[in-house]
């Protein structure tokens, strides 16, 4: 089948929707194979040769004059008449180099960046990290379900507590690796000599106590003082229940998985894993050292606070900008009261939401339409680096070598609802039973 109209380079450009007259292929003058046009003014209406050697002119360009391209993409033959190769060899090949076809995609990057973020189209069609984690964290969750039933005969902690979560006990979650001060460090409120419930005690009050050391595990403290460094990362992939884990990976396989897509998968893993970390860091600094703490929620936080940076940075560019703020608030708030929940630790998200913000402002793709638009985008990345170290240096010292409630004696209401049952967010979180102490 032929066609009235010039051939057009259906592999160029293809995301913009229409084509332009720089995307047509004609014949060219010398050799007769194809060539785009559009820059240099090269028009097939008027300067292709017809088959005699002469000139085509407007008139005489007519259907006749053309030949559908072949369509077998492995053929190298040249279609007749015209001499044009075939849809695999008239493929597009930028031969600019490497660092200059990443710094500049496209003919037109700006416009196409603009168009697939107002469809919603990031840098990858799957949010691969994501999968993989929530994968990995249902089945962490499953096994802390396993030892609290081998432990206590039920999957789900009744006693000698409740857990209003719906998952394993206070001891259990300590000893599959919860964030709990006394086993990373020498707290003189809570010394390695007190006595906990053991992990199998389910008498209120509890009847059978261990040590500090007993209850850590991951191989005890052989003599040392403790420093189960890990346990900053370690509650990560840990959830204190069923309705715990049912609202991180909702949160995880929507909003997370949203900015998996946007930043791609690199910078994405490396925002997950600094925000989670810092959240960690900033609430073992400051929450009850007393209380163990899990939970993906700092990371989840740190992705969500770059929606935030994506608002303010692309205001211009979203539908109803401001619509969008108010139910970011709205989000932002409901999950700070989450934060009250026992096991749950509001440090945790508000750690992981402020190492969002400055990871997400260095790694997230921003689209600068203007020059001063990109100045101060640049402006903010090179403040939000050094911040971003300067915190991580300054509160894992004071971790482990100050006592953060001189500093900041009522930032523990952050995370603590003042209560009888607590003493008021008062001491450690750990309440004394018969001479030992319960969780």
């Amino acid at each position: 089948m032929t066609s009235p109209v010039p051939l057009r380079a259906y592999h160029q450009h293809s995301s913009f929707g229409d084509y332009t007259d720089s995307d047509t292929i004609a014949p060219s003058k010398s050799t007769g194979t194809a060539q785009s046009y559009g820059d240099d003014g090269y028009d097939p209406y008027l300067d292709a040769p017809s088959a005699q050697g002469g000139s085509w002119s407007h008139t005489a360009f007519t259907e006749s004059d053309i030949h559908k391209p072949s369509l077998s993409y492995n053929s190298k033959e040249l279609d007749e008449p015209t001499g044009i190769p075939s849809a695999q060899e008239t493929t597009f090949k930028d031969e600019r180099p490497l660092l200059t076809r990443w710094l500049d995609p496209g003919k037109y990057p700006l416009q196409q960046r603009i168009e697939n973020k107002k469809r919603g189209i990031g840098r990858q069609k799957y949010p691969v990290v994501v999968w993989v984690l929530t994968v990995i964290m249902v089945a962490v969750f499953i096994y802390e379900l396993v030892v609290n039933a081998q432990a206590q005969g039920s999957p789900v902690s009744f006693h000698p507590v409740v857990n209003p979560m719906l998952g394993p006990s206070g001891s259990a979650l300590i000893r599959v690796g919860a964030r709990f001060p006394p086993c990373m460090k020498n707290v003189s409120e809570v010394p390695v000599t007190l006595n906990l419930p053991c992990l199998n005690d389910t008498a209120n009050p509890p009847d059978r106590l261990c040590t500090i050391e007993d209850i850590c595990g991951h191989g005890g403290f052989h003599g040392q003082e403790p420093n189960q460094w890990w346990r900053f990362i370690t509650p990560i992939f840990l959830h204190a229940g069923f309705v715990h884990i049912a609202l991180n990976m909702l949160a995880q396989l929507t909003a997370a998985a949203e900015i998996e897509r946007e930043m791609g998968s690199a910078g994405f893993f490396i925002l997950y894993f600094t925000a989670g970390i810092f959240g960690n860091v900033l609430g073992g600094n400051f929450s009850l050292v007393g209380v163990p703490s899990v939970g993906a929620s700092g990371a989840i936080f740190g992705t969500i606070a770059v929606t935030w940076v994506d608002l303010f940075a692309h205001w211009k560019l979203l539908y109803k900008p401001a619509t969008r703020l108010f139910w970011m608030l709205a989000e932002l708030i409901i999950g700070v009261a989450i934060g009250y929940i026992p096991y749950v630790d509001n440090f945790a998200h508000l750690g992981g939401f402020l190492m969002g913000l400055l990871v997400g402002t260095t790694l997230f793709p921003v689209i600068s339409t203007t020059r001063r638009h990109k100045l101060i985008v640049w402006g903010f990345r090179l403040a939000a680096i050094p911040l971003a170290i300067i915190l991580y240096v300054v509160l894992v010292r004071n971790f482990y070598t100050a006592n953060p409630y001189a500093a900041c004696s009522g930032c523990r209401y952050l995370s603590c609802i003042p209560r009888a049952a607590n003493n008021h967010c008062k001491g450690t979180g750990i309440t004394s039973v018969n001479g030992g102490s319960s969780i």
